[in-house]
């Protein structure tokens, strides 16, 4: 078995050398720096190192406005184009005309058809079930697909016992703003925890979004600290993948990437690809429409 590691970070494109605006620069991300040796810009798009690859996924998919993540994160997670299926980019929550698309074409579905197993290591605290419990349904499309494919979201006690992941990879808002007493973690003991939890599925997905929340403005006095925890983070994934693990890290559009705007840019979406496949995922994987297909025949 070849284990499928994805990681989803809304948000986050390819954009221009800038030491001021664009934090990859500002905070020398050693994920580019030091892995790559080269940092991705709209000028060097296509990066090859230590045979993993750096490449732009096509994020406004022929419809010429500014990218959203509730038809971005459709396309991806159901492979097919959404902002051209409703003519418009629509977010951050799917347009409700997706919804059968989403519980019919998703990706958690249709590799459980295929007896695959599949797992989404994102734990979510209380508030968030209230939430659900409460009737409502404003749900981003990676909640909205494990809801409808009768996928386990797991909770903050799974956190407790290390068989789950925060959002913000390291617990530090689930401590400090909501008040969970759980212990702030490294991020590399954190990327450890994430590769032993995707070496027992078939695929296993893992969604960061306080990159977008960071580019529309919000939380910017944790710029510096998250950007280095992600950072840690991603280049530990990168070092320690195991070599028999394909790993996907993408977006849906961007923003983190030029601060100097708080508003999706119409920049390439950020993939990186490693692993056995990793030449077949940045060569087949050209808009955010193709990567669930791309993922799915690798796994079959």
């Amino acid at each position: 078995m070849k284990p499928f590691l994805m990681i989803f970070i809304d948000g986050v494109g390819i954009g221009k050398k800038d030491f001021v605006n664009n934090p990859f620069f500002k905070f020398n991300f050693k994920t580019f720096n030091e892995y790559f040796e080269e940092f991705p810009t709209i000028d060097n798009q296509f990066i090859k190192k230590n045979n993993s690859f750096i490449f732009p996924i096509d994020a406004t998919m022929g419809i010429p406005d500014i990218p959203l993540s509730g038809t971005g994160q459709t396309s991806i997670f159901c492979g097919v184009n959404a902002s051209k299926i409703i003519g418009k980019h629509f977010g951050p929550f799917p347009y409700s005309t997706l919804i059968p698309i989403i519980k019919e074409k998703n990706i958690f579905y249709e590799l459980k058809k295929r007896k695959r197993k599949v797992e989404f290591v994102n734990a979510y605290p209380k508030i968030f079930f209230d939430y659900v419990n409460s009737g409502k349904k404003r749900l981003s499309v990676t909640t909205l697909s494990c809801l409808l494919s009768d996928v386990p979201l797991h909770k903050i006690s799974d956190l407790y016992k290390g068989k789950a992941l925060s959002a913000e990879i390291d617990n530090e808002r689930l401590k400090t703003k909501l008040g969970y007493k759980l212990k702030i973690l490294k991020p590399a003991t954190v990327a450890n925890r994430l590769i032993k939890i995707a070496s027992k599925n078939n695929f296993t997905l893992f969604e960061i979004f306080h990159t977008d929340h960071l580019g529309h403005g919000r939380y910017i006095d944790k710029l510096e600290y998250f950007s280095k925890v992600l950072d840690e983070f991603l280049f530990k994934i990168l070092t320690k993948l195991p070599k028999n693990m394909n790993l996907l890290v993408c977006s849906d559009h961007g923003n983190y990437e030029d601060l100097s705007i708080k508003m999706h840019t119409l920049n390439p979406a950020l993939g990186i690809a490693s692993g056995p496949d990793a030449k077949i995922l940045s060569s087949r994987i050209k808009a955010l429409y193709d990567i669930k297909s791309v993922i799915m025949g690798l796994i079959d």
